[in-house]
């Protein structure tokens, strides 16, 4: 690998919780991308994308970065039957800017669009219609894959390697392109409907009378307690049949970097308090996709509102049989302890299998909470959720996660070792050390 093309810096997540230094390995084409895998010799590398991984799954420190967000190029499209091929750096952004005005839209979709495709595979992730639609790895037609041993290998779902790669946390090499299948909309608008939540239990009330919706999720006050813990409220919306296929605009507000203590129990509960009752908070609407999926990518960095020691999330998934109580249990552990979350977000998925070996979702309920870094207090109150989630069968989303302990990841994801054996041996992340360095 040349150094001379390569530049030395400090990288953080998302979550920015601590800086790592790296080499950053410029890629701007598919066989740049390919040959830097191939020159990796003993310097273990990883790809990146545009960061949006909360704590150390895109992380390598002391090692290699390969930058993929230049090799961006669209390769082919069928516009008739919604089927594109590109590059593994493209963002979803840019994909949406091309895709909404012909009529077809993301068949899944993250909380943000600044992901790249590569990295949104790598990590199988997941949407509001979860439910229904599954990960965006039910929708990859093919992946081509570049592996160290000079392999360049055109995956289809019926091999295992394909399975491996979805979310695979990109260990398995590097994903040059992908094949995606498109969803048909007729208008860049949503008919949503949003319902108030008195506590926990309208949650899975409107939860399960939500069938013909195809997204759904909840916005919880953190602060709650008693019976007014889970209050919050409930969104629910589908493709409008009218309107224009107008594409997206740009970011509104760029956030400075912020003193951390403006995020405090005092604040969080004011904020709740008014998004709550802000007049037009329930009823019925009609807004635009940009609007009802990606509402926080209206703030460029929003990521600084925690200041400089950053923060973390806590995203979580547990079996149905056992959400009731232990969804209550985290949420009263967050309020006692003292650390209120500014973005508490509910979701039921369902049974609707992905084809990646160590997917995240899996039927029952998800909960994602950021938390401020407050040092020890928060390690210890992150570390027993941990507790508690693994008791009720549950596991922690390594996309989100900056403290997981080997033992919970190994109970949650217990095929990780078929991953091991699948992982490119040139590839690292600093998650898959910690994750597994302990292993018997």
């Amino acid at each position: 690998m040349d150094r001379n093309t390569s530049e030395r810096q400090q990288v953080y997540a998302w979550g920015r919780l601590q800086p790592r230094e790296h080499v950053i390995v410029p890629a701007s084409f598919a066989d740049e991308m390919a040959a830097a895998i191939r020159a990796s010799d003993k310097h273990p590398l990883l790809c990146r994308g545009l960061g949006r991984s909360y704590g150390d799954v895109a992380l390598n420190g002391g090692g290699y970065l390969l930058d993929t967000t230049r090799a961006d190029h669209f390769l082919s499209a069928d516009w008739q039957a919604g089927t594109v091929r590109a590059e593994a750096g493209l963002s979803l952004d840019a994909l949406l800017r091309v895709c909404v005005p012909r009529g077809w839209f993301l068949p899944v979709t993250p909380g943000t669009k600044f992901v790249t495709l590569g990295g949104a595979v790598a990590n199988d992730v997941h949407g509001k219609n979860q439910e229904s639609a599954g990960t965006i790895g039910c929708h990859v037609r093919r992946i081509y894959l570049a592996r160290s041993t000079g392999e360049m290998l055109d995956l289809s779902a019926d091999q295992p390697l394909f399975a491996a790669t979805i979310g695979g946390l990109g260990l398995t090499g590097v994903i040059v392109w992908v094949e995606l299948k498109l969803l048909p909309i007729r208008s860049a608008m949503m008919d949503v409907e949003t319902l108030a939540m008195a506590g926990l239990d309208d949650f899975f009330r409107l939860s399960a009378e939500s069938a013909d919706w195809p997204y759904t999720v909840a916005w919880v006050d953190s602060l709650a307690r008693g019976p007014t813990l889970g209050r919050g409220l409930f969104m629910r919306g589908r493709h409008a049949e009218t309107g224009a296929l107008a594409a997206h605009g740009a970011a509104c507000l760029t956030v400075p970097h912020t003193p951390g203590f403006l995020l405090n129990r005092g604040t969080i509960s004011l904020f709740n308090f008014f998004y709550r009752t802000r007049p037009g908070a329930t009823g019925r609407t009609t807004m635009h996709y940009d609007r009802f999926f990606y509402p926080l990518d209206s703030l460029s960095d929003w990521n600084r509102l925690y200041g400089r020691r950053g923060f973390f999330q806590h995203q979580s998934v547990v079996p149905m049989r056992n959400a009731p109580e232990t969804v209550r249990s985290l949420l009263e552990l967050t309020a006692e302890r003292g650390e209120p979350s500014f973005l508490a977000v509910l979701k039921v998925l369902g049974d609707r299998a992905s084809p990646g070996l160590l997917s995240f979702p899996k039927s029952g309920v998800t909960l994602a909470l950021d938390l401020a870094n407050r040092g020890e207090a928060t390690r210890r109150l992150l570390d027993r959720m941990a507790d508690l989630l693994v008791a009720a069968g549950g596991r922690l989303y390594p996309a989100k996660d900056a403290t997981m302990s080997g033992e919970a990841f190994r109970a949650g994801y217990p095929s990780w070792r078929e991953l091991e054996q699948q992982r490119d041996p040139a590839i690292m992340s600093d998650f898959w050390r910690r994750v597994t360095a302990d292993a018997a």
